[in-house]
């Protein structure tokens, strides 16, 4: 599942396969002191330098024709202070690799989104979240950083040391550093009972607000072309632990989830006008079930139907709105939309460019498999989530410019300003930061 380069020709692509690069030179770090040099060799040789980890993003924001900064070797466990309830990771550490190392040491994260193949850089850098009333995104849980800087030092940052970078770099977009440790704020492992039901689109708009507050983490997936959704409401439990049995796991995660999903993709490519029929056969194959279980069995799952995702930020309190708007687009577009689309909810951060930013928020995600158009159908999403001044995510696909971020987030300026003193050779640019940042 990870990004991919083949060493023939030295192309790099990422996992949705529509970002390729070709770096002039590629450097796999075995330490921070390795890290810093490569760094000042890329200064010395006038190349951009750009970290990369699994790929999972959809914009070419790891993107470079510079030197690509591989962090597989920087990874792993570096401390855990149980008197501080904290945690600290190398950058290259997959999540999926420190969920199962904390559990193991009986600690768990708060919150965190529904995949975890990412590193833990890649995923804070780019603001990757899950969904919760009060638990924020995984950014939101940093409690400090290491960063290799332009000049090739390594600066430490948390609330008290350096906090004006620590306030901009948990989601840094890779513009301020290269992120070398994370230290996560962890509690003790608990359990979280799921509950999975299908609810129809127009109840769970009227009902909205109550979904959202009687529960620690509620989401919902809404299949276009028809008025079903799958609801999914997380919530702390005292126990026993009831896991998915391993027979309905794999139906309902594997055959139905990805399984049938990906043949229900192949036809609506091969037929579209297939799609509604598929979209209401897909949303009433999954049946209600509860299961109690620790909290990264119950948050992520596997993605093996490879997709293009477009996901924005609106004020929470616009979100029924919004997709309303939404549904009404596909209505009369003609599109045929054979990807449910994914709300999700977070409350306000202090990050200087979370996609929460000073404001509670809903996220609405947009997805098409990879290899379809998925302009149009994204294009007319993006006009409605725009017109509530969304935010996109950082990782996935969107439009917007440095103009158009300067007037959705008040402290932009604050952002752009610590870049100019922290890298004012713009050494960590590309074409993707030129266009969000500026040059």
């Amino acid at each position: 599942m990870s990004s991919t380069t083949s060493a023939k020709n030295g192309t790099w692509r990422n996992w949705g396969g529509n970002v390729t690069a070709r770096p002039a030179r590629e450097v796999t770090p075995a330490s921070v002191d390795e890290l810093a040099e490569a760094v000042r060799r890329a200064a010395e040789d006038g190349l951009k330098v750009k970290a990369v980890g699994t790929g999972h993003s959809f914009t070419s924001i790891a993107a470079t024709d510079g030197v690509l900064v591989r962090p597989q070797l920087l990874t792993g466990i570096r401390d855990i202070d149980r008197d501080a309830m904290t945690v600290t990771a190398e950058a290259g550490t997959p999540l999926k690799r420190l969920n199962l190392a904390l559990a193991r040491e009986g600690l768990s994260l708060t919150n965190m989104g529904d995949i975890m193949e990412q590193t833990v850089s890649g995923a804070t850098s780019t603001g990757t979240h899950g969904t919760g009333r009060e638990s924020a995104s995984i950014a939101a849980q940093i409690k400090g950083l290491e960063l290799v800087t332009a000049d090739g030092s390594v600066l430490t940052c948390s609330e008290k040391e350096n906090p004006e970078v620590f306030a901009a770099a948990r989601i840094g977009l890779g513009a301020l550093g290269i992120v070398t440790a994370i230290t996560f704020a962890v509690e003790p492992l608990f359990l979280l009972t799921a509950r999975e039901e299908p609810m129809p689109f127009d109840r769970v708009l009227a009902d909205f607000d109550e979904l959202w507050a009687e529960n620690e983490h509620f989401e919902f997936y809404w299949f276009p072309h028809t008025g079903s959704t799958n609801t999914k409401r997380n919530n702390r439990s005292a126990g026993p632990r009831r896991p998915v049995g391993r027979a309905a796991g794999w139906i309902e995660d594997e055959f139905l989830s990805n399984g049938v999903f990906q043949v229900a993709q192949w036809v609506g490519r091969a037929a579209p006008a297939t799609v509604p029929t598929i979209a209401r056969v897909s949303s009433k194959a999954l049946s209600a079930r509860t299961y109690t279980d620790i909290p990264f069995k119950v948050f992520t799952s596997p993605r093996r139907v490879r997709f293009v995702e477009m996901e924005y930020a609106v004020p929470r309190a616009a979100v029924t709105e919004t997709l309303r708007e939404l549904r009404t687009t596909i209505e009369r577009s003609g599109l045929r939309i054979s990807f449910p689309v994914e709300v999700r909810t977070a409350p306000a951060d202090d990050i200087t460019l979370s996609t929460a930013s000073g404001r509670d928020s809903a996220y609405i995600a947009v997805h098409m498999v990879r290899g379809t158009p998925f302009q149009a159908y994204f294009t007319a999403a993006e006009r409605i989530f725009t017109a509530h001044e969304g935010r996109p995510h950082w990782g996935k696909v969107h439009t917007r410019d440095a103009e158009y971020f300067a007037g959705v987030y008040p402290r932009f300026g604050e952002f752009t300003a610590l870049r100019d003193r922290l890298d004012p050779d713009r050494r960590f640019q590309n074409d993707y930061l030129r266009r969000v940042l500026g040059s």
